[in-house]
Protein backbone atom coordinates (compact mmCIF):
# COMPACT_ATOMS: atom_id res chain seq x y z
CA UNK A 1 0.00 0.00 0.00
CA UNK A 2 0.96 3.78 -0.79
CA UNK A 3 -0.26 6.18 1.71
CA UNK A 4 -0.31 9.82 0.24
CA UNK A 5 -0.61 12.82 2.40
CA UNK A 6 -0.90 16.37 1.53
CA UNK A 7 -1.13 19.39 3.74
CA UNK A 8 -1.07 22.73 3.84
CA UNK A 9 1.24 23.78 6.52
CA UNK A 10 1.10 27.76 6.39
CA UNK A 11 4.60 28.04 7.18
CA UNK A 12 6.82 24.88 7.55
CA UNK A 13 8.75 26.45 10.41
CA UNK A 14 5.63 27.61 12.35
CA UNK A 15 4.17 24.14 11.31
CA UNK A 16 7.47 22.05 12.92
CA UNK A 17 7.13 24.76 16.11
CA UNK A 18 3.42 23.43 16.61
CA UNK A 19 4.75 19.76 16.77
CA UNK A 20 3.61 19.01 13.21
CA UNK A 21 7.53 16.57 12.96
CA UNK A 22 5.30 14.78 15.90
CA UNK A 23 2.64 14.13 14.11
CA UNK A 24 4.26 13.25 10.65
CA UNK A 25 6.55 10.93 12.34
CA UNK A 26 3.51 8.79 13.87
CA UNK A 27 1.98 9.02 10.48
CA UNK A 28 4.92 7.75 8.37
CA UNK A 29 3.33 8.60 4.40
CA UNK A 30 5.15 7.14 2.01
CA UNK A 31 4.99 10.46 0.37
CA UNK A 32 4.13 14.03 1.88
CA UNK A 33 3.26 17.07 -0.18
CA UNK A 34 3.19 20.54 1.39
CA UNK A 35 1.91 23.68 0.41
CA UNK A 36 2.47 27.14 1.69
CA UNK A 37 5.73 26.68 2.94
CA UNK A 38 6.43 30.30 3.21
CA UNK A 39 10.26 29.63 3.78
CA UNK A 40 13.52 29.04 0.87
CA UNK A 41 14.77 25.55 0.57
CA UNK A 42 17.79 26.46 3.34
CA UNK A 43 15.08 28.02 5.77
CA UNK A 44 13.59 24.67 6.41
CA UNK A 45 14.32 23.07 9.88
CA UNK A 46 16.99 20.44 9.29
CA UNK A 47 14.32 17.93 11.00
CA UNK A 48 12.45 18.10 8.13
CA UNK A 49 14.65 18.04 5.19
CA UNK A 50 16.77 15.62 6.95
CA UNK A 51 14.24 12.94 7.38
CA UNK A 52 15.16 9.85 7.37
CA UNK A 53 14.27 7.60 4.21
CA UNK A 54 12.81 10.38 2.78
CA UNK A 55 13.89 12.13 -0.44
CA UNK A 56 13.03 15.99 -0.66
CA UNK A 57 12.02 18.27 -3.17
CA UNK A 58 11.11 21.63 -2.49
CA UNK A 59 9.93 24.35 -4.66
CA UNK A 60 10.04 27.48 -2.90
CA UNK A 61 9.01 30.95 -4.27
CA UNK A 62 11.07 34.20 -5.37
CA UNK A 63 9.61 36.41 -2.74
CA UNK A 64 10.11 35.51 0.98
CA UNK A 65 7.96 34.45 2.89
CA UNK A 66 5.45 33.47 0.57
CA UNK A 67 3.95 30.02 -0.75
CA UNK A 68 6.16 27.48 -1.97
CA UNK A 69 5.56 23.58 -2.26
CA UNK A 70 7.78 20.47 -1.08
CA UNK A 71 7.18 16.77 -1.59
CA UNK A 72 8.98 14.34 0.78
CA UNK A 73 9.60 10.96 -0.59
CA UNK A 74 10.00 7.11 0.80
CA UNK A 75 10.78 6.15 -2.98
CA UNK A 76 13.23 8.64 -5.30
CA UNK A 77 11.06 10.23 -8.51
CA UNK A 78 12.28 8.93 -11.54
CA UNK A 79 11.40 12.47 -12.89
CA UNK A 80 11.10 16.04 -11.46
CA UNK A 81 9.34 18.82 -12.98
CA UNK A 82 9.69 22.64 -10.78
CA UNK A 83 6.76 24.36 -11.89
CA UNK A 84 4.22 24.49 -15.01
CA UNK A 85 6.71 25.95 -17.20
CA UNK A 86 4.46 29.44 -17.02
CA UNK A 87 6.91 31.63 -15.45
CA UNK A 88 4.11 34.33 -13.96
CA UNK A 89 2.97 30.99 -11.73
CA UNK A 90 6.79 29.84 -11.44
CA UNK A 91 8.41 32.55 -9.28
CA UNK A 92 5.59 32.25 -7.16
CA UNK A 93 6.64 28.40 -6.44
CA UNK A 94 2.99 26.77 -6.82
CA UNK A 95 3.04 23.09 -8.43
CA UNK A 96 5.96 20.06 -8.29
CA UNK A 97 5.12 17.33 -10.90
CA UNK A 98 6.67 14.04 -9.96
CA UNK A 99 7.06 10.85 -11.55
CA UNK A 100 7.00 7.23 -10.25
CA UNK A 101 6.22 4.11 -11.83
CA UNK A 102 2.62 3.70 -11.86
CA UNK A 103 1.69 7.45 -11.76
CA UNK A 104 2.49 11.25 -11.98
CA UNK A 105 2.20 13.49 -8.63
CA UNK A 106 1.04 16.95 -8.88
CA UNK A 107 1.16 18.65 -5.84
CA UNK A 108 -0.29 22.27 -6.33
CA UNK A 109 -0.81 25.12 -3.92
CA UNK A 110 -3.60 26.91 -5.99
CA UNK A 111 -3.96 30.79 -5.57
CA UNK A 112 -6.36 32.56 -3.71
CA UNK A 113 -8.70 35.15 -5.25
CA UNK A 114 -9.24 37.15 -2.44
CA UNK A 115 -7.26 40.17 -2.70
CA UNK A 116 -8.54 41.62 -5.80
CA UNK A 117 -10.16 41.40 -9.01
CA UNK A 118 -6.75 40.59 -10.61
CA UNK A 119 -5.66 38.02 -8.02
CA UNK A 120 -9.32 36.51 -9.10
CA UNK A 121 -8.25 36.50 -12.57
CA UNK A 122 -4.76 34.94 -12.03
CA UNK A 123 -6.75 32.33 -10.37
CA UNK A 124 -9.28 31.51 -12.93
CA UNK A 125 -6.23 31.46 -15.37
CA UNK A 126 -3.88 29.37 -13.42
CA UNK A 127 -6.90 26.97 -13.08
CA UNK A 128 -7.69 26.29 -16.89
CA UNK A 129 -3.96 26.20 -18.15
CA UNK A 130 -3.81 23.78 -15.13
CA UNK A 131 -6.35 21.68 -16.10
CA UNK A 132 -5.16 21.93 -19.93
CA UNK A 133 -1.74 20.87 -18.63
CA UNK A 134 -3.44 18.01 -16.90
CA UNK A 135 -5.57 16.73 -19.63
CA UNK A 136 -2.60 16.16 -21.43
CA UNK A 137 -0.45 13.99 -19.02
CA UNK A 138 1.52 11.16 -20.41
CA UNK A 139 0.56 8.72 -17.09
CA UNK A 140 -2.23 8.09 -14.62
CA UNK A 141 -2.23 11.21 -12.62
CA UNK A 142 -2.76 12.18 -8.56
CA UNK A 143 -3.33 15.56 -8.06
CA UNK A 144 -3.52 16.95 -4.70
CA UNK A 145 -3.24 20.42 -2.80
CA UNK A 146 -4.89 22.89 -1.75
CA UNK A 147 -7.31 24.40 -4.33
CA UNK A 148 -8.73 27.14 -2.04
CA UNK A 149 -12.21 26.33 -3.28
CA UNK A 150 -15.10 24.31 -2.05
CA UNK A 151 -16.90 22.49 -4.74
CA UNK A 152 -20.49 21.72 -3.38
CA UNK A 153 -22.56 23.41 -0.68
CA UNK A 154 -21.42 20.21 2.00
CA UNK A 155 -18.15 21.34 1.57
CA UNK A 156 -18.29 24.24 3.98
CA UNK A 157 -20.30 24.95 6.85
CA UNK A 158 -21.74 27.83 6.18
CA UNK A 159 -22.65 28.12 2.13
CA UNK A 160 -25.03 30.39 1.94
CA UNK A 161 -23.31 33.28 3.55
CA UNK A 162 -20.15 32.60 1.08
CA UNK A 163 -21.81 32.30 -2.27
CA UNK A 164 -20.75 35.87 -3.08
CA UNK A 165 -17.29 34.72 -1.53
CA UNK A 166 -14.17 34.00 -3.03
CA UNK A 167 -13.55 30.11 -2.17
CA UNK A 168 -16.95 29.30 -3.18
CA UNK A 169 -17.96 31.58 -5.96
CA UNK A 170 -19.97 30.23 -8.94
CA UNK A 171 -16.90 30.32 -11.51
CA UNK A 172 -14.72 28.76 -9.35
CA UNK A 173 -16.79 25.76 -8.11
CA UNK A 174 -17.98 25.28 -11.76
CA UNK A 175 -13.66 24.81 -12.91
CA UNK A 176 -13.81 21.83 -10.48
CA UNK A 177 -16.81 20.76 -12.15
CA UNK A 178 -15.11 20.72 -15.39
CA UNK A 179 -12.36 18.84 -13.88
CA UNK A 180 -14.73 16.19 -12.73
CA UNK A 181 -16.08 16.65 -15.97
CA UNK A 182 -12.54 15.54 -17.76
CA UNK A 183 -12.44 12.33 -15.85
CA UNK A 184 -10.95 13.20 -12.51
CA UNK A 185 -12.26 11.85 -9.55
CA UNK A 186 -12.44 13.17 -5.83
CA UNK A 187 -11.30 10.80 -3.80
CA UNK A 188 -12.54 11.89 -0.69
CA UNK A 189 -16.04 11.46 -2.14
CA UNK A 190 -15.60 7.77 -3.08
CA UNK A 191 -15.94 7.01 0.57
CA UNK A 192 -17.89 9.79 2.02
CA UNK A 193 -20.69 11.16 0.58
CA UNK A 194 -22.23 13.26 3.79
CA UNK A 195 -21.34 16.89 4.81
CA UNK A 196 -19.44 17.89 8.14
CA UNK A 197 -15.37 17.07 6.72
CA UNK A 198 -13.51 20.18 6.27
CA UNK A 199 -9.87 20.45 5.95
CA UNK A 200 -8.87 24.39 6.82
CA UNK A 201 -10.66 26.98 9.40
CA UNK A 202 -10.56 30.12 9.79
CA UNK A 203 -7.91 31.45 12.48
CA UNK A 204 -9.05 34.70 13.15
CA UNK A 205 -12.61 33.59 14.34
CA UNK A 206 -11.36 30.53 16.09
CA UNK A 207 -13.52 28.21 13.56
CA UNK A 208 -11.74 25.43 14.38
CA UNK A 209 -13.19 25.68 17.67
CA UNK A 210 -16.63 25.45 16.52
CA UNK A 211 -15.85 23.25 13.71
CA UNK A 212 -17.06 25.76 11.03
CA UNK A 213 -14.88 24.89 8.02
CA UNK A 214 -14.21 24.31 4.47
CA UNK A 215 -13.13 21.25 2.49
CA UNK A 216 -10.52 22.83 0.07
CA UNK A 217 -7.74 20.26 0.29
CA UNK A 218 -8.34 17.04 -2.64
CA UNK A 219 -6.63 14.37 -3.78
CA UNK A 220 -8.44 14.20 -7.57
CA UNK A 221 -6.89 10.85 -9.62
CA UNK A 222 -7.73 9.74 -13.61
CA UNK A 223 -10.57 7.44 -13.46
CA UNK A 224 -8.21 4.51 -14.20
CA UNK A 225 -6.55 4.57 -10.93
CA UNK A 226 -10.04 4.03 -8.93
CA UNK A 227 -9.72 1.00 -8.72
CA UNK A 228 -6.28 0.83 -6.72
CA UNK A 229 -8.12 3.39 -4.22
CA UNK A 230 -8.30 1.58 -0.74
CA UNK A 231 -9.19 4.99 1.31
CA UNK A 232 -9.39 8.82 1.11
CA UNK A 233 -9.68 10.65 4.50
CA UNK A 234 -9.41 13.75 6.20
CA UNK A 235 -7.18 14.13 9.98
CA UNK A 236 -9.12 16.88 11.91
CA UNK A 237 -7.61 16.33 14.87
CA UNK A 238 -3.44 16.98 13.12
CA UNK A 239 -2.91 20.49 14.13
CA UNK A 240 0.17 22.93 13.69
CA UNK A 241 -2.03 25.01 10.66
CA UNK A 242 -4.87 26.16 9.98
CA UNK A 243 -5.31 23.35 7.23
CA UNK A 244 -4.89 19.59 8.49
CA UNK A 245 -3.73 16.82 6.61
CA UNK A 246 -5.94 15.10 3.73
CA UNK A 247 -4.74 11.31 3.06
CA UNK A 248 -4.75 9.48 0.37
CA UNK A 249 -4.36 5.57 0.41
CA UNK A 250 -3.61 3.01 -3.17
CA UNK A 251 -2.91 -0.31 -3.76
CA UNK A 252 -0.96 -1.39 -6.67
Amino acid sequence: MIKLISWNVNGVRAALKKGAMESLNILKPDILCLQELKAKQEQIPQELMNWEGYTPYVFSAERPGYSGVAVFSRRPAENVQYGMGIERYDIEGRSLLLEFPQFLLFNCYYPNGGQSPERLQFKMDFYDDMLQWAQSAHKPLIICGDVNTAHKEIDLARPKENEKHTGFLPMERAWIDKLVEAGFIDTFRLFHENGGHYSWWDMKTRARERDVGWRIDYFFISEILKPHVCDAYILPKVYGSDHCPVVLELEF
